[in-house]
């Protein structure tokens, strides 16, 4: 039979462990960033991070999983190798990041796998289609539209429309949305299991891709990152992403 201290020390242990899972409870899950450059990360993990979700930023030099991990972001960055898709490099093509395409895609099956959520940005869409059998536009004509020579990178480029019903359009409660625009490569042939969510309203470029049979795996051409702050519907793209987790 426990004494009197004895009661009250295991009453106080038992509170402390209540606190401590209720705690718990509310910290914001984690999610993975893969980067190449350190440098570049910040604006994604700021997002992330006012959107809801604890953002854990891990080099493609390292070996990564997702376990202990609610969901996947991946941010932009160089070009696809081309390969991936059965094609050559055209002249405007990035040299080849084999080492971050092999990292990306192994994490991206991972999270499918696990019915885990996915937001891409910008090379994200790109390697989330390639992943799917897709296939990318290596070089955009349009790049005075589509990337831009701005100081500003929170600044608009142009108007993007997205398609009704699709999670795009749920999440910006608005049929079209003024964008930024850092790309010269877009989605060609869309990968299987995909849906177009948004395009260009101009030239049709494909502006956003989703999978419907998933939890969640949405991803955009731009970069809301970047605009969070100015242009706060922005931020509604990684709140959605932090509800999914």
């Amino acid at each position: 039979m426990l004494r009197p201290q004895e009661k009250e020390e295991v009453t106080l242990c038992a509170l402390f462990i209540h606190s401590k899972i209720g705690r718990m409870e509310v910290m914001p899950k984690r999610v993975l960033i893969p980067f190449r450059h350190a440098k570049k990360v910040m604006p994604y993990a700021e997002a992330t991070r006012a959107g809801g979700t604890e953002p854990v930023t891990a080099s493609v030099e390292n070996p990564l999983s997702l376990e202990g991990f609610a969901g996947l972001l991946l941010m932009g960055g160089t070009d696809v190798n081309p390969a991936r898709f059965g094609e050559t490099p055209r002249p405007e093509t990035d040299q080849p990041d084999d080492q971050r395409d092999e990292a990306e895609l192994a994490l991206i099956h991972e999270a499918i796998e696990r019915d885990l959520p996915i937001f891409g940005i910008c090379r994200g869409l790109q390697i989330l289609n390639v992943y799917h059998r897709g296939t990318l536009v290596q070089h955009l004509e349009a790049t005075q539209r589509h990337d831009p020579e701005k100081d500003d990178h929170s600044g608009p480029a142009h108007e993007v429309a997205f398609v009704p019903e699709s999670k795009l359009a749920q999440i910006a409660a608005a049929p079209t949305w003024q964008v930024n625009s850092r790309h010269h490569q877009a989605v060609l042939k869309l990968g299987e299991s995909l849906c177009i969510s948004a395009r260009d309203l101009e030239d049709g470029t494909v502006e956003g891709i989703e999978r419907r049979d998933k939890r969640y795996v949405v991803a955009v051409q731009w970069h809301p990152e970047d605009q969070t702050k100015k242009h706060p519907e922005q931020l509604r793209l990684f709140e959605s992403f932090a509800a999914a987790l």
